[in-house]
């Protein structure tokens, strides 16, 4: 069998078979796609770079195409439609134009510009920005709902009212409490403006809203006014006492109560709150302590050589101190603050007086004899150191014997020194005293009890060294005295110049003076 072999046609290529042809269709296709993709992309990137730092295509701002443009013009745009708009409120009959800004409403252009320019750099989003559809950016809007509640009561016409509070006052003349009725006022809720503000702000087109002026009932009612005077009558009404040291009651009366209370607004002001001047309260408490107080004062008793009592110059006396002031105080504040009565008591504790033991004077024979001692013992004297006496200082005076003596405890360092004590009809006070005012001259005179003229006036000049010990009973010099030892004063003790000064000089306000027959 012969095998023939047909000729290929004249002028024609031969035709691939099999695996080798298809390869080679695979090849082709696969050139002529990527040769498409980099012309694509080649144009993207193109495009995109023109619109680098500007809108792209399908931006739209406030219904506007964007495209191309800066974040400055984009920005301008905003910010004069944000200036353009005017905002209708009608409140009563009133009918007010008014701006965003008016109304603290902030129109960020920059920010918006900002998001329409901005992008996604990378090679997908350039390719996916280039080929998206439309972008619409919304303009940043911030609103300041204070200020819109600020503007909205600033509505209310100057012939409307505010309301006003009820109150609780004290009248000191009848020393009574009173509610203060409270009053309707008209004003306006500002809410409806600050939800309309907030909705339709960011939309910057003009817009109107109804603001309705109201009646408004006052915060605090005359209803809660008259609560509170309840309030306080019951606290008034309640007995409060303190049961004093010495058996006696003190009464905390309605008027000092009354004192103690105050009524106010909260910090909300939205009630009446009753508060209790706690201050004061501790003070009252603690000066009627002071008063139950008893101060302690040691007794002065005259002994002989052998150590026998031959005079009390003044009786031992015990104190008495209050230990509970505080919580009385304590008491009575809660009590005060509630409608309980109070019965609280003072809680005491004694307090320890002594008695000192002083010299008593010797006789003129016995002072003779002491002197003639000390000089035959005074090269040994001059020699010794001679005791600082220790204790309170104190001064005795003995109208019996006419004499100023200066203590220090038990040891007399000056005198006996002869006065003047109070004449008939003027006598010298007797018992404990201290000394409570002093001056180192004083103008002395009875001109308020006899004029001038009157047999018993007197007036005496630059009265040197005076100390006050009782109301006007008191130590000073009298230059117009020659002699002292007797009678013959208005009731202060006398003394000469010198011996006034020396007193003046060693003694102070609080020394204690001892007055005695």
């Amino acid at each position: 069998m012969t095998n023939v072999t047909e000729p290929a046609a004249l002028g024609g290529p031969s035709r691939p078979t099999g695996r080798h042809g298809r390869r080679r269709v695979s090849l082709i296709v696969a050139a002529v796609v990527a040769v498409i993709a980099v012309v694509l992309t080649g144009g993207a990137l193109a495009y995109a770079k023109q619109f680098e730092g500007r809108a792209l295509p399908g931006t739209e701002v406030l219904g506007k195409d964007v495209s191309g443009q800066s974040p400055e013009e984009i920005a301008a745009l905003v910010a004069e439609r944000g200036e353009s708009v005017t905002v209708t409120v009608t409140a009563g009959d009133q009918e007010h134009e008014v701006s965003l800004a008016d109304l603290g409403v902030n129109v960020d252009a920059a920010a918006t510009a900002a998001a329409a320019v901005e992008r996604d750099d990378s090679f997908t989003g350039v390719i996916s920005s280039t080929w998206s559809g439309e972008h619409t950016v919304d303009p940043v809007v911030s609103v300041d709902e204070g200020a819109v509640q600020d503007f909205a009561k600033g509505l209310v016409p100057e012939d409307k009212t505010e309301p006003v509070d009820a109150q609780v006052t004290f009248d000191e003349e009848k020393q009574a409490w009173t509610a203060v009725p409270g009053t309707d006022g008209q004003g306006i809720d500002p809410q409806p403006l600050v939800d309309a503000v907030t909705q339709k702000a960011s939309a910057l087109e003009d817009f109107s809203v109804e603001q309705p002026i109201k009646d408004i009932p006052p915060a605090i009612t005359t209803e809660e006014a008259e609560e509170v005077v309840g309030t306080i009558s019951g606290i008034l009404e309640q007995p409060m006492t303190i049961a004093g040291a010495d058996g006696k009651t003190h009464e905390v009366s309605a008027e000092r109560r009354s004192d103690w209370l105050s009524v106010a607004p909260d910090e909300a002001g939205q009630s009446l709150e009753i508060s209790v001047d706690e201050e004061s309260v501790r003070e009252w408490v603690s000066a009627r302590a002071d008063k139950d107080s008893v101060e302690k004062k040691d007794g002065i008793e005259q002994v002989d050589e052998n150590g026998e009592v031959v005079k009390v110059v003044a009786e031992k006396q015990d104190g008495l101190d209050i230990t509970n002031a505080d919580a009385v105080a304590d008491e009575l504040i809660a009590a005060l603050n509630g409608t309980t009565p109070l019965e609280a008591a003072f809680e005491t504790k004694k307090v320890e007086a002594e008695v000192e033991e002083v010299d008593a004077p010797k006789s003129e024979e016995e002072k003779a004899e002491e002197e003639k001692a000390k000089d035959e013992e005074s090269e040994d004297a001059d020699e010794a150191e001679e005791a600082t006496p220790t204790g309170e200082k104190w001064i005795d005076v003995n109208l019996s014997n006419k004499t100023v003596t200066a203590y220090v405890g038990d040891t007399p360092v000056w005198g006996p020194r002869s006065m003047v004590d109070g004449k008939e009809g003027n006598e010298t006070v007797t018992g404990t005293y201290e000394i409570y005012l002093r001056y180192e001259k004083q103008d002395m005179t009875n001109a308020s009890r006899y004029p001038e003229g009157h047999e018993k006036y007197y007036y005496n000049p630059d009265v040197p060294w005076v100390q006050y010990f009782h109301a006007g009973y008191g130590f000073h010099g009298a230059p117009w005295r020659s002699s002292f030892g007797y009678s013959g004063s208005h009731g202060c003790i006398n003394l000469p110049v010198s011996d006034a000064k020396w007193l003046y000089d060693w003694a102070s306000e609080g020394t204690r003076v001892e007055v005695h027959h």
